[in-house]
């Protein structure tokens, strides 16, 4: 029984990985293009994300500096700290919005990670990136919560429209890959199928 449970995890995940291919198509593309703007501009990518999701952050930075699939000089990228330690630091919820104060300027772009979009401490990194000018990714799931409502015209909302956090969380991770291939595929051109 446990064994039709767990192929129905695959079968629902790659469901919603067809259903949603071509609407987040044009977002990542243009996810791609921001993050291309800022770091040939001399601008750096600063992620976060809360739980799991600064989980997810912490990778994409990894994959910037580090190189996704191809080698290539690195990105200016960072992850901006959400842990227990930072957080308690700043006890009025500002932990992240501190940090992008700090660290963004403008031109620079904040990744923020989220599956539905409502922590208080990413909408408070929204407003702080705003004010320095930064572009906004934010890559939610559901509908996105007050972080996507803070989002202005010239930031990028990739959102993926499912309830599960599971499978919201699976999409977000390619995602991920999608962005930084798309990155490479600009800085590098097309790589020959392998």
């Amino acid at each position: 029984m446990l064994d039709l449970r767990i192929q129905q995890h695959f079968i629902d995940s790659a469901d919603l990985h067809y259903q949603v291919a071509e609407g987040l198509a044009k977002p990542v593309e243009a996810a791609v293009q921001a993050v291309l703007a800022c770091v040939t501009g001399g601008g750096k990518v600063l992620t976060a994300g809360q739980g799991p999701s600064a989980a997810l952050a912490q990778y994409l930075a990894s994959l910037l500096v580090g190189g996704f699939e191809r080698e290539r000089p690195g990105l200016a990228a960072m992850a901006l700290s959400a842990d227990v330690l930072t957080a308690t630091s700043w006890p009025d919820g500002h932990a992240l919005a501190r940090q992008v104060r700090a660290l963004g300027h403008t031109g620079d772009v904040l990744v923020l990670i989220s599956a539905d979009g409502t922590e208080s401490v990413l909408t408070e990194a929204v407003k702080a990136a705003h004010e320095r000018e930064m572009v906004v990714l934010g890559v939610t799931g559901q509908h996105g919560g007050a972080l996507a409502r803070q989002l202005r015209e010239t930031d990028v909302h990739v959102c993926v429209p499912h309830e599960r956090v599971a499978r919201i969380r699976e999409v977000q991770h390619l995602v991920l890959h999608c962005l930084c291939d798309g990155i490479d595929t600009q800085l590098l051109g097309e790589q020959e199928s392998v």
